[in-house]
């Protein structure tokens, strides 16, 4: 299987679960627009490219994936999730799995504002959530939310921006300076998430892996352990039902008060997607198995144990500028 990893930056620990699992089974060819990411090292073959709102970008990448003959691609990026999903025919016309969503639900994980939107027409429960300073100043006094409350970009990603706000006064002036905030109900519960694999043939979910975050950083959960509950895997089964994804993806949740909550949806390979692979939850076979050998993977869900913890912690990769320049591959 020759899988194409676009903007692959730091993900060296998901390429090398990859090769793992895979063996001489994966080629793996990476792309990214720095020649200093430090993942362009695990991989086979690393290309340098434009940047992904370069109109130069889809052409150099449909171009590698003909040299190389790829035969699935993802992005480890948000904001590349709804590029790859646009230009999906020009990939499946080579005969390529592309693993991102379809391109409505694309942008309902990229825009949080509209995501809670289509979750409450849907009646799953999730975080309320106000688009501007005046629609949640209506429902405060309407005493429908209450200080104080959390804000982050409704677009973007990695916690840029995201913080707590105790007063109207700062609420009002910092929205004020960026209307691309949305206001959210501060959620007071366990914070957790799922990584999910949704398979590329059935549409179905076969396997869901939940966890407790334990810490987090900037960007993500660093030490977590996994639990099971039945209630949680049927609640993210009746998300699922209401959005088109293709491959893996991470959900993050609260539980508050005896229910599950939806937060928001990373349909990639989450950062922590490391702890359910390590548990066991083998999201390379399930590519595999529906690229190459096109069968249907079968019901995995819940096929892990409890209790097993992820304690992440950062690596390096030392190598002369020289070596650098020279292993990576232009169009």
């Amino acid at each position: 299987m020759n899988i194409l990893f676009c903007s692959v930056g730091r993900r060296c620990e998901l390429l090398k679960d990859f090769r793992r699992t895979l063996g001489e089974k994966v080629r793996i060819i990476v792309t990214d627009n720095s020649p200093y990411a430090p993942a362009l090292e695990f991989a086979d073959i690393s290309y340098m490219v434009p940047l992904i709102n370069d109109e130069t970008y889809i052409p150099t990448i449909l171009e590698i994936c003909k040299k190389e003959n790829v035969n699935a691609i993802t992005t480890l990026i948000d904001p590349e999730i709804a590029i790859l999903a646009e230009h999906r025919d020009k990939f499946e016309g080579l005969g390529i799995t592309v693993l991102v969503p379809y391109l409505e639900t694309a942008g309902l994980c990229f825009d949080k504002y509209e995501m809670y939107r289509h979750l409450t027409r849907n009646n799953i429960p999730t975080i309320k959530t106000f688009g501007s300073y005046d629609e949640f100043k209506g429902a405060y006094d309407n005493n429908e939310i209450s200080l104080p409350v959390f804000v982050k970009p409704r677009t973007g990603s990695g916690s840029v921006g995201a913080r707590r706000i105790d007063s109207l006064e700062i609420l009002k002036d910092v929205t004020a300076q960026d209307e691309s905030l949305i206001i959210q109900e501060l959620m007071t519960g366990e914070d957790m998430d799922a990584d999910i694999y949704v398979d590329t043939i059935s549409h179905k979910p076969v396997a869901i892996f939940s966890k407790k975050k334990i810490s987090t950083t900037i960007g993500g959960a660093n030490k977590t352990i996994s639990f099971k509950d039945e209630n949680l895997f049927e609640f993210v089964k009746n998300v699922l039902k209401t959005l088109r994804f293709n491959g893996p993806l991470d959900m993050d949740l609260f539980y508050q008060d005896g229910r599950y909550y939806l937060s928001e949806i990373n349909p990639r390979f989450g950062g922590a997607y490391l702890h359910a692979y390590g548990a066991g939850v083998d999201f390379p076979s399930f590519i595999y198995n529906n690229v190459c050998n096109k069968e249907e993977n079968v019901d995995n869900i819940g096929k892990y144990d409890d209790e097993v913890v992820m304690m992440m912690y950062d690596s390096v990769v030392i190598k002369k500028l020289d070596d650098i320049k020279s292993s990576v591959k232009s169009i």
